[in-house]
């Protein structure tokens, strides 16, 4: 990354000592994640279903895999899990990251295979990918351009990236200020999605090559 596309320093924290938490609800590729994480932090990377281990967490992150209202079960069926992550999100502010169907339990419901409550941190919802060209195959999976539509500390430089995606729901936010980088597929689709500590990514990082490793980098280094 250039030097003049560096964000100031003060947005920054050191990237030396803490803990990084990757939860486990029994949803999403988790050693793959923290294998990536593991690459670009020097800090202790934990895959956990622990309410205490997660309370001691400084970045958090929430990925998944599969159907939206099968993860909100997940994340319910471990004894006060869901209530952890919302006390160290929202109470204690610590960065965190929704990957794939992670990102989408942030917002208000899913729709997927019926009507679900989400999260409801980030106001909206999901839908059913339904591109008119024929072409365009659901699920969308594959590497596509990635666009950043506000600036955010944690993409600096990272805008026209390429990315890797497998997905047959999206998100639409309520609020056109929680969109913060979109991509194509049969016209625009939410890939990134934000509000004060949170984030979310429709793409996988993780198998996202030396791009998902810059984006995980500056997500560890992120102190909204």
């Amino acid at each position: 990354m250039r030097d003049d596309l560096c964000p100031p320093r003060s947005i920054w924290g050191p990237d030396l000592e803490g803990i990084v938490a990757v939860i486990d609800y029994g949803s999403g590729n988790l050693r793959s994640v923290a294998n990536a994480v593991a690459r670009v932090t020097e800090r202790q990377v934990l895959v956990t279903s622990d309410p205490a281990m997660l309370g001691k967490a400084d970045h958090v992150i929430l990925p998944g895999v599969g159907a939206f209202g099968d993860c909100m079960a997940g994340l319910g069926a471990v004894d006060r899990l869901k209530e952890a992550l919302c006390d160290v999100v929202l109470d204690k502010k610590r960065p965190f990251l929704g990957i794939c169907v992670g990102m989408q339990l942030m917002v208000d419901e899913g729709h997927e295979h019926g009507r679900h409550e989400g999260l409801g941190w980030v106001p909206g919802h999901t839908y059913l990918l339904a591109p008119e060209d024929q072409n365009l195959r659901v699920p969308h999976m594959g590497w596509n351009r990635l666009t950043i539509l506000q600036d955010h500390p944690v993409m600096v430089g990272l805008d026209d990236e390429d990315f890797y995606f497998v997905h047959s729901y999206a998100v639409k936010p309520d609020q056109q200020h929680h969109l913060i980088g979109s991509t194509e597929h049969g016209g625009l689709v939410t890939a990134i999605i934000g509000r004060d500590n949170m984030l979310g990514v429709q793409f996988h990082p993780e198998k996202s090559q030396q791009a998902g490793l810059n984006f995980l980098s500056q997500f560890l280094r992120w102190q909204p």
